[in-house]
């Protein structure tokens, strides 16, 4: 999904709380109601209570190895319409033996109900925000102000690692991808770079991005980042399908990480080939009205390419679309509805 990060410095707030969150060990784990003995799997809910709004509960799994080991956080679900890593979390509870685990895994199955249940792209039915942009939120907040409060403190304040998983939502053609902040904290890219390999894609965009203030992060990624944790954003899947090859990517860039973090004795998988990408930048529609793609994901465009055409609502032209400099296309809109403001496709620049 499109974004664009806050530029705050945190570095004080790091010093204070350091690197390391939390310690797996033989001890059960406790997660609000859920508690999961080691080398056990436990699930449930975490109560968002009714505040302005509607109440919600968000469904978790804690996968508790038998061994210590780090916290791993996974979030999927923060935009409804995004299933593969949904599903890919749902197959790897059922998979995941905890006896053979060293650490601990923290799965949000779906992190917005509301927009899940709803059948929603970018933003929550109730109140109209998006989810990865209200971080850290507010407990007396709406909705999904309320439901980032309670996966910041619950959740990512657990972790030591953190894997924001996404996908093309259901209107975005997506080449799969990931995000790889550098914040220019070396201990801290270092473990973010580490992640990223190993997840698995053969897209890495790097994303210059430097600590927000931990009390106004936006971004699920960055809420970790500005409290010392590591955090990748992936993107597998399109078009609201969820289709097993979309979930597995995600499902296997999952495993390998677990790999990488040493949490299951088996060897990682290197990753061959990638191509990094740079200066990302997401063409937003100035008018709303009809969009018609006249490129694909993952197409190499020369500058001034056309993207794609922006019609009003009779089909009558507005705008031509057209790339602002050559580089590959991460994603573009691939159904016709747009409104004023939305993204349209997201182009990167190739690495060196």
């Amino acid at each position: 999904m499109s974004r664009v990060f806050s530029v705050h410095v945190a570095m004080l707030y790091l010093c204070c709380i350091g690197a390391v969150h939390a310690d797996s060990s033989t001890h059960a784990f406790v997660l609000g109601s859920i508690e999961a003995e080691a080398g056990t799997t436990a699930s449930g809910y975490l109560e968002v209570p009714r505040g302005v709004d509607q109440a919600t509960r968000i469904p978790v799994s804690v996968i508790h190895g038998a061994r210590p080991g780090p916290t791993l956080a996974l979030v999927a679900g923060t935009h409804g319409y995004e299933y593969p890593p949904i599903t890919a979390l749902q197959r790897l509870r059922g998979s995941l033996d905890p006896a053979r685990l060293s650490g601990t895994i923290l799965m949000v199955h779906v992190a917005n109900p509301p927009s899940f249940l709803g059948r929603t792209i970018y933003t929550s039915p109730v109140d109209g925000k998006n989810l990865n942009r209200v971080y850290p939120g507010k407990p007396d907040g709406t909705i999904s102000e309320r439901i980032a409060h309670t996966i910041t403190t619950q959740v990512i304040e657990r972790a030591d690692y953190l894997v924001d998983m996404h996908g093309g939502d259901g209107n975005e053609i997506l080449r799969p991808y990931i995000y790889m902040p550098v914040t220019g904290n070396g201990e801290l890219d270092a473990k973010v770079r580490g992640m990223a390999l190993a997840f698995g894609l053969d897209h890495i965009v790097i994303d210059p991005a430097q600590l927000a203030d931990p009390a106004a992060s936006v971004f699920t990624d960055q809420t970790g980042l500005s409290r010392g944790i590591p955090a990748i954003t992936t993107e597998t899947g399109q078009m609201g399908s969820n289709d097993d090859y979309w979930v597995d990517l995600a499902r296997d860039g999952v495993m390998n990480l677990i790999r990488h973090l040493k949490m299951i004795d088996e060897k990682e998988i290197p990753n061959q080939g990638v191509v990094w990408l740079k200066d990302y930048e997401v063409i937003r529609a100035q008018a709303t009205g009809v969009f018609q793609a006249s490129v694909r994901d993952g197409y190499a465009v020369a500058e001034g390419t056309l993207l794609g055409e922006l019609l009003d609502l009779f089909g009558e032209p507005i705008m031509d679309i057209r790339a602002p400099f050559a580089g590959v296309v991460n994603y573009v809109v691939g159904t016709p509805p747009v409104s004023e403001g939305e993204p349209l496709a997201m182009i990167s620049k190739i690495a060196e």
